[in-house]
């Protein structure tokens, strides 16, 4: 493969290598204030340099997790377009491309923006995409790059023709309709509809029809058996609607893209898509899981289907969670409360608070039992322990996090951990 053909520009990402530290990135030892990532790891640094709080990944686990998922889609024959906005990390998006990933999704024109930035060519725009700016932008990168493969998705009959107005490009834009459903989030409600606006698509110069989309997670939120049943009536639909613009050969290329799939029940998704199509074409089912890449120790572990019970062969390796948070206790001002040196401004809480793992003090790092946090303020975490807990001003406490798409953000420059050595520095462009 060459530079020319590759999935992403490399050498972009390596540059990244190349990136004075300083006082922007809030967390990085002073020592590191002019050296270039580069430098700073080639001296070997430590964890326990950093300021904290301090927002880590573990390296093996997240090797685990990129190998797991990617075995997994190879043995059931799905492609993997992981969502880049959990993490949006160029280093990351790499190593996923490295893994099998057949593309990377995007939720906005702006983190389009940052793909490009960094070569990326296969791109899922899993929105309909309506901004008239960022149509003719777009126009101009499938001009400039036709190489670059990008489709987003397309929902309504105004949709069509807002796209229809705002594109300037010799080449069409690719489109999936979305079908959604009642409740749910975007997507037209229904087949019939989704019928209607494809018709609308294949009959513009400017858009090519190449596929269906959905997302299941708008429907459901949990893992009991109703709301399994209704992920399955979804894309029961979901299949319904591929067949129906195939049978009615509105599809404008040779294969035909079907992609659903957060991280919550990638399972079922695979079960639909990869059932015989009865089709004149070939179809890629897609997958756009994203959190599988660092899993986590609250939301993904009860809904993931490799982090809880679920209806496959049980052989799978389950992931691993590949987040933590380090924050010191500063205040310990009664018995059965402590605060940690963290808060909203630096952890997510909208999918549960973060869990107390372990603690760092003078005599080595242990497993932390019996605690939990109860709230956060900006820059304080709440917690309760038991009056013998033995937990004192200054122990570092390692905390598990849970929902990563709500963590990253928060981040530009992230340490990657083996223990306490930082082999890596993982740069996020939010």
């Amino acid at each position: 493969m060459t530079e020319a053909t590759a999935p992403l520009d490399r050498a972009a990402v390596r540059a990244l290598r190349d990136e004075k530290l300083d006082w922007r990135f809030r967390s990085i030892p002073e020592r590191a204030f002019g050296m270039t990532t580069g430098e700073f790891l080639a001296t070997g640094p430590s964890l326990t340099e950093f300021l904290g709080p301090v927002l880590t990944l573990d390296e093996p686990a997240l090797d685990h997790n990129l190998r797991t998922m990617a075995e997994w889609c190879a043995q059931r024959g799905v492609l993997l377009a992981p969502h880049g906005k959990t993490t949006m990390a160029p280093r990351l998006f790499e190593r996923q491309l490295d893994h099998g990933a057949w593309g990377i999704t995007a939720a906005t024109a702006g983190q389009l923006r940052v793909y490009r930035a960094f070569g990326l060519r296969r791109v899922l725009l899993a929105n309909q995409l309506v901004d008239p700016q960022a149509l003719r932008w777009l126009s101009g990168e499938l001009d400039a790059d036709p190489g670059f493969d990008c489709a987003c998705w397309v929902d309504s009959l105004r949709g069509v023709r807002l796209m229809d107005e705002a594109l300037t490009g010799r080449r069409p834009l690719d489109v999936l309709v979305e079908l959604g459903a009642p409740g749910g989030r975007t997507g037209a409600r229904g087949v019939e509809e989704s019928v209607e606006i494809a018709r609308a698509v294949a009959a513009s110069p400017k858009l090519r029809l190449v596929g269906v989309a959905g997302y299941e997670a708008a429907i459901a939120r949990s893992t009991d058996p109703s709301a399994l049943e209704t992920v399955d009536a979804y894309l029961g639909d979901v299949r319904e609607l591929a067949l129906r613009l195939d049978h009615d050969d509105l599809f404008e290329t040779e294969h035909v893209l079907v992609s659903c799939g957060g991280s919550s029940y990638f399972d079922q998704v695979t079960d639909a898509l990869t059932t015989d199509w009865p089709t004149r074409r070939e179809v890629f089912p897609v997958l756009r899981s994203g959190a599988y890449l660092t899993h986590d120790d609250g939301l993904y572990r009860g809904m993931s289907p490799l982090g809880r019970e679920h209806r496959l062969t049980g052989a799978e390796s389950p992931f691993q969670s590949a987040m933590r948070i380090w924050a010191q206790i500063t205040s310990h001002p009664e018995p059965t409360l402590a605060l940690a040196t963290m808060g909203r401004r630096d952890v997510s809480f909208d999918a549960g608070l973060p869990e107390p793992q372990v603690v760092c003090a003078d005599e080595g790092t242990a497993p932390l039992t019996g605690c939990r946090v109860t709230a956060l303020a900006d820059q304080h975490a709440f917690l309760d322990v038991p009056a013998d807990s033995g937990l004192r001003v200054g122990d570092r406490i390692g905390f598990g996090l849970s929902h990563p798409c709500t963590v990253f953000d928060r981040w530009s420059l992230i340490p990657l951990v083996r223990d306490d050595e930082v082999v890596d520095l993982i740069r996020t462009f939010f």
